[in-house]
């Protein structure tokens, strides 16, 4: 079997549902493994765009199957809202998505909480959530007190453990965080209505896998958010909820890690960040003409999920350092590398200073990172345009010096360039699949 693994180094957002849609012609299904419908991932086929956040990138692709594995807190209404509008494009999706029936249940209660509990708290200390109900979710999956996808095939279990956990969680919501409660009633009627709608999707998608695997057949794991998120190596606790590192692709499937052969890293030619948290080398993005408001606005950067425009800084390589240890990256895939036309010079961060002393990696930490000073390494611009651009030499003598530039700090081969969102606009120095 050939498994391939696409993960963001940075803080999400990278472009990762494009290559995994380019990558997807070369595999036999696409695995989602990590995170909730917080994650969204945009697409552009042809003259269509496709915005996705549960269902897995693949499936725009005839043929291929897509799958939901355990590590995925599953708001089932939502996925059955994201299937109709597929379908409604005309993308055949119920007999090619597998959803595990190990996924924890994102409920009303959850989301209840997360907005509750960050509008309570004061600007300085708000991490900027989605307020979907993620955090609850893995909260209560940690606290043994989850309700799983199996759970709505049995209405009296399920009946019975929503009773327990809104007893805990509505008092939460109404005497600590002054909030309505949730109603038991309402959560159950539309829990058993979504669950025939979803139990022929339902399989065991650990066995599946090992099936494929035990045939010789390829995958493709895609991750949501990125490095910087994630739970334990991220900016915490400015942080998502769960590990979204290229290792919680085994544990977040079912399928042992030994079969993970090449790590793909999605890295943007500059930073972007989405909510509070840290970040060394922000630039202001309001004042027209510099480069952070170039970023801003010919990367689009507003998130397909929150709404909310972008931070933007420029690329730093000590941070994406540490992506590259914590996931074993193989090999670097540069998104919107077209986004920088114009600018007469490029900064890179090749370090910081902190407290006195130089580092060259991202600290652990939101305490740490925020004292960080980024030591920057400056290298001339271009005017000539990438965009669209399809081969190594198509891109001006200055895009390739400043993209050796970053192979040589980080140590890493840089295999993928994209220079747009269209399939075709991808450069290919090193195939993940070999082909």
């Amino acid at each position: 079997m050939v498994v391939r693994v696409v993960v963001g180094t940075q803080w999400g957002d990278e472009g990762k549902g494009k290559i995994v849609d380019w990558l997807t012609g070369h595999a036999q299904g696409v695995v989602r493994f990590q995170g909730g419908h917080n994650a969204g991932h945009t697409l552009v086929v042809g003259k269509t765009e496709y915005k996705l956040n549960l269902v897995p990138s693949g499936i725009v692709h005839t043929g291929v199957a897509c799958y939901i594995g355990n590590g995925v807190v599953l708001d089932v209404h939502h996925l059955l809202e994201e299937i109709h509008k597929l379908e409604a494009g005309g993308i055949e999706v119920r007999g090619r998505l597998k959803v595990s029936s190990g996924c924890s249940l994102i409920l009303a209660y959850h989301s209840a909480l997360d907005i509750a509990r960050e509008a309570a708290k004061s600007a300085s200390d708000k991490i900027g959530t989605t307020g979907k109900g993620i955090g609850p979710a893995y909260e209560d999956k940690v606290a043994r007190r989850a309700l799983r996808v199996y759970d709505l095939f049995d209405p009296e279990r399920f009946a019975t453990k929503l009773k327990a956990n809104l007893d805990y969680h509505n008092f939460v919501l109404t005497h600590h965080l002054n909030a309505a409660p949730v109603d038991f009633q309402t959560i159950f009627d539309q829990a058993m209505e979504n669950a025939e709608e979803l139990k022929p999707m339902v399989v065991d998608v650990s066995a599946a896998l090992h099936e494929v695997n035990r045939s010789g057949g390829s995958l493709l794991f895609e991750g949501a958010q990125g490095t910087l998120l994630d739970i334990d190596h991220g900016t915490y606790p400015f942080v998502t909820s769960s590990n979204c590192v290229a290792g919680q692709a085994a544990a977040g499937s079912g399928l042992g890690p030994g079969s993970l052969h090449y790590i793909l890293g999605i890295t943007k030619a500059y930073c972007t960040r989405v909510g509070s948290g840290p970040f060394p080398t922000e630039l202001d993005i309001k004042p027209e003409g510099t480069p952070g408001n170039q970023m801003s606005e010919r990367g689009h950067e507003i998130g397909t999920v929150t709404k909310r425009k972008r931070r933007c800084g420029w690329l730093d390589l000590a941070a994406l350092k540490r992506s590259i240890i914590i996931n074993g990256v193989t090999g670097i895939c540069i998104t919107k590398l077209d986004v920088l036309d114009g600018l007469e010079e490029l900064k890179l961060c090749t370090g910081y200073q902190l407290d006195g002393s130089g580092i060259d990696l991202l600290p652990l930490g939101a305490e740490e990172v925020a004292r960080c000073v980024p030591i920057y390494e400056t290298l001339p611009g271009w005017h000539a345009s990438t965009k669209g651009a399809k081969n190594w030499s198509a891109l001006p003598q200055e895009a390739r010096a400043y993209l050796h530039r970053v192979e040589e700090i980080i140590e890493v081969p840089i295999d993928i360039i994209s220079t747009g969102p269209e399939r075709e606009e991808t450069i290919l120095r090193r195939h993940p699949f070999g082909a």
